[in-house]
């Protein structure tokens, strides 16, 4: 089971960015799936949940500006990010907890994308 995150790159503040995350590998079932970031000389922290239902739950300070969503057919997660800050500079992880193999579920994370905001 692999996670591929992708979308990205430098973006101006005040600007958007909309990143991408597909699970692929023999899979049965994908639980909740989510997005972390982390700033350079900064801890890993939650930015957005999104479970298999479609519930969310959102870091406080990101509230109006991020949206989660997935695509269960495509089997990936979204993250639609607007406003963007120079504060929102970090690289972004995705992760999904995944039935596979003949295991109950298991948490598995991308390998990042990066996203840089100039001010």
């Amino acid at each position: 089971v692999q996670l591929q995150a992708s979308g990205g790159g430098l973006v101006q503040a005040g600007g958007s960015l909309r990143l991408s995350c597909a699970a692929s590998g023999s899979i049965a079932s994908i639980g909740n799936m989510a997005w972390y970031r982390q700033a350079p000389g900064q801890q890993r922290e939650l930015v957005a949940i999104i479970t298999d239902n479609g519930s969310t739950h959102y870091a406080d300070s990101l509230k109006g500006r991020f949206t989660i969503s997935r695509d269960n057919a495509q089997r990936s997660v979204y993250l639609q990010m607007n406003s963007l800050k120079p504060e929102d500079t970090a690289r972004y992880f995705c992760l999904a907890n995944i039935k596979s193999g003949g295991y109950d579920y298991r948490t598995f994370w991308g390998q990042g994308t990066l996203v840089t905001v100039s001010s």
